[in-house]
């Protein structure tokens, strides 16, 4: 039991990384990792509202019909990104400038309603909350990683701080979209080769956790199934 719920807690940072496994939740990664301080923010703000909607979620899902299960996660997700915004307005000012609109798109962040319908719809709130830890601890450092490449060489600095010899001889394409792309492949990359393939791997593309499966009708998903393990 104990090296169970170990498993769950640590799934995420590794073995389906959110981020540099799973490939979801890529738009703030790529936007806001040019400063450190950003990262930990974005990574912290994610892991609550993930902790918290999963917990929730987990709690009502005998409860919540399978046909509206989607807009309830919606609803539900926007009411925790809804009171963190609202923390971070009162007193983290330069982090919500920083952040901008990224900030109220965690609502729509796959990461989230991924976890929500793919574990917390189905596990206990104790799994669902340890699925939520391990999920935002593994969004948080592949974050902070790839800012603190990007600041480091991109700005000469790292939270903010100067570091000699980089200070003056910076990368500035590296604070820049092509530089975020060029980490964030490397990064992949690297994740590959440490653990020899075996993180990376073809999920399954059923009906079976697809979050639209219920409004599709499940129309094409044989297709689909077919095309993968082609």
């Amino acid at each position: 039991m104990k090296n169970n719920k170990l498993a769950i807690l640590t799934n995420g940072i590794v073995k389906e990384n959110p981020i540099l496994v799973l490939i979801l939740g890529t738009c703030p990664f790529l936007a806001v990792t040019t400063q450190a301080s950003n990262a930990i923010g974005m990574g912290a703000a994610v892991t609550f509202v993930l902790l918290c909607s999963n917990v929730i979620i987990s709690l009502l899902r005998n409860v919540i019909s399978d046909k509206v299960r989607i807009p309830c996660y919606i609803v539900v997700i926007a009411s925790f990104v809804t009171l963190v915004q609202m923390v971070v307005k009162a007193y983290f000012s330069a982090l919500d400038t920083a952040l901008g609109l990224y900030l109220p798109l965690i609502v729509v962040n796959c990461i989230i309603l991924g976890r929500a319908e793919m574990f917390a719809n189905k596990n206990g709130i104790v799994d669902s909350a340890l699925d939520a830890i391990g999920m935002g601890v593994g969004y948080m450092l592949a974050m902070l990683i790839m800012a603190s490449i990007r600041e480091i060489f991109g700005a000469g600095t790292w939270f903010g701080m100067k570091i000699p010899v980089l200070a003056d001889n910076n990368i500035s394409i590296m604070t820049m979209a092509p530089g975020g792309f060029a980490v964030f492949g490397l990064l992949i990359a690297i994740v590959n080769k440490v653990s020899h393939g075996k993180a990376i791997k073809k999920k399954d593309f059923g009906c079976e956790g697809c979050p639209s499966a219920a409004t599709c009708g499940q129309r094409g998903c044989d297709r689909v199934q077919k095309e993968a393990n082609a």
